[in-house]
């Protein structure tokens, strides 16, 4: 899933302390990178975009890709209708924060999707950078819904809104939302 990287439409918490304009330079460029990074002819890429229109017409995203617009609603809504439009293959959704983001974490998450219905890429601050449902077309009444975005308790919202569910779980990873993130990844590299 992709925002427009323009500023002040995207990472607004980390273009509060860098600046609107860093802040969507460096979205633009992490997004690129993981899309990069995550070509692989095991499994389709499918740009899910925001604005929709704006999206769909892009010059920032690669041509060769197919690209849907996210649509209305929460985070948690675009996230459902995103996998019930891929159905029926077995669907992961990423975010396009996550540097530390590889195609072997790609692989064990479609890998858990073999034993399990649905899978999450737990995120160090609560959240996630995954979630994958086997068979997205068979989503459970409620899921996504009542989910406290951008909080540490988005996760276990989410697990909660799928209880039926068995879950497979993949390594935490750190996704950047502010300059404290940012810094923690600088330091690491």
């Amino acid at each position: 899933m992709v925002k427009e990287p323009h500023p002040g439409r995207v990472k607004t918490r980390l273009g509060r302390d860098i600046g609107m304009v860093r802040a969507a330079w460096w979205f633009r460029h992490q997004a690129l990178g993981t899309i990069r990074r995550l070509r692989d002819p095991r499994w389709d890429i499918v740009l899910a975009v925001s604005p929709d229109h704006e999206g769909l017409l892009s010059r920032v995203w690669p041509d060769d890709l197919i690209k849907m617009p996210q649509g209305h609603g929460d985070l948690g809504a675009r996230m459902a209708r995103v996998m019930r439009a891929c159905a029926p293959h077995p669907t992961c959704v990423i975010g396009a924060d996550i540097p530390g983001l590889q195609k072997a974490h790609i692989r064990q998450a479609f890998t858990g999707l073999g034993s399990h219905s649905a899978v999450i890429g737990p995120a160090a601050d609560g959240g996630y950078w995954l979630i994958g449902l086997r068979h997205p077309a068979q989503q459970p009444a409620g899921f996504l819904t009542s989910v406290r975005w951008s909080t540490r308790w988005a996760r276990e919202d989410t697990l909660a809104s799928a209880k039926q569910m068995s879950w497979a779980k993949l390594e935490t990873l750190s996704d950047v939302d502010d300059l404290s993130d940012l810094r923690r990844l600088n330091e690491r590299d």
